[in-house]
């Protein structure tokens, strides 16, 4: 009764995470992803875009581009706008501006792994292959599986305005034309100079730098074990060593049409069940058939 008492206040006073309740404003962008899928770096590299003059640290990241999981209801109202929200929701028709970070669901599983590890969800003799079955089914995470998450944003908004596709590969490969693209759809003036200071401060190295001296001041790693790193190799193909065959092989039979959709080649293409993704089948298991 008492811990019931605390939340009824604390939601009257606004001191409750809102999340996926945060109240929307008409000049909100998102940067959205599922979890491990490169939304901490992309947060970094916007806001060292956006905020040339503070740099992005792990004890400031969640006031520059705020998080309603970690952040009370009256903290998000005082935000300054436009808001740059850092979110995993799955598709949520009021945000209007979305920068949707995807990443091949074989490293998110191997990250997402780790991650529990760090957190002490799972001990360090965990069975990969137990924790993929439970990753593809969607229960590792409350934003739905992956293929829900993905899915759900890529048939309502893919290829329309208001909406930038990001692959974690291609950042990887060239953070800085990837970061111009961000520019773009901020409407910020993208000067080379601007851009590579962005993407040096928000670099792997950097922000590992950064979690040895900071991880106790961050939400998502204050209370977590040091001994198992966030930022990790920071690298696309980590799977091939990292996760046995029959998880890959699961993956794929789940999600193979989605990933080859957007462009990660399959290890077991024959075992894939649906060839093509159709945008508008996976609009229609989202939404049901129109009337």
């Amino acid at each position: 009764m008492m811990q019931r008492l605390i939340r009824g206040m604390q939601r009257a006073l606004g001191l409750h995470h809102p999340g996926r309740n945060l109240e929307v404003w008409p000049d909100d962008v998102f940067i959205l992803s599922f979890p491990k899928s490169g939304n901490t770096w992309t947060r970094f590299l916007i806001a060292n875009l956006v905020y040339p003059e503070t740099p992005a640290d792990f004890s400031n990241i969640n006031r520059l581009t705020p998080d309603p999981e970690a952040l009370s209801k009256r903290e998000m109202a005082r935000m300054l706008r436009p808001r740059i929200i850092k979110s995993h929701q799955y598709f949520d028709p009021r945000y209007k501006r979305v920068i949707y970070v995807v990443r091949d669901p074989r490293d998110v599983a191997l990250s997402q792994f780790h991650f529990h590890r760090k957190r002490g969800l799972i001990e360090d003799g965990y069975s990969p292959e137990k924790f993929v079955a439970r990753f593809a089914a969607g229960e590792t995470s409350p934003y739905g599986s992956w293929g829900e998450n993905v899915a759900s944003w890529l048939a309502t908004r893919e290829n329309r305005p208001g909406f930038l596709l990001l692959r974690y590969e291609d950042m990887l490969e060239d953070a800085a034309r990837e970061l111009k693209k961000v520019a773009s759809f901020l409407e910020i003036p993208p000067h080379a100079e601007r851009i590579a200071n962005a993407v040096r401060r928000s670099s792997a190295e950097e922000m590992r730098k950064l979690e040895k001296s900071q991880a106790h001041l961050w939400s998502s790693t204050k209370s977590t074990r040091q001994d198992v790193p966030f930022v990790r190799s920071a690298q696309a193909g980590g799977w091939k060593t990292g996760l046995p065959e029959g998880a890959v092989a699961q993956l794929e039979a789940v999600w193979g049409h989605l990933m080859t959709h957007l462009r990660y080649e399959l290890l077991f293409p024959a075992r894939t069940t649906i060839k093509n993704f159709d945008p508008g089948f996976a609009e229609t298991m989202l939404n049901g058939p129109s009337r």
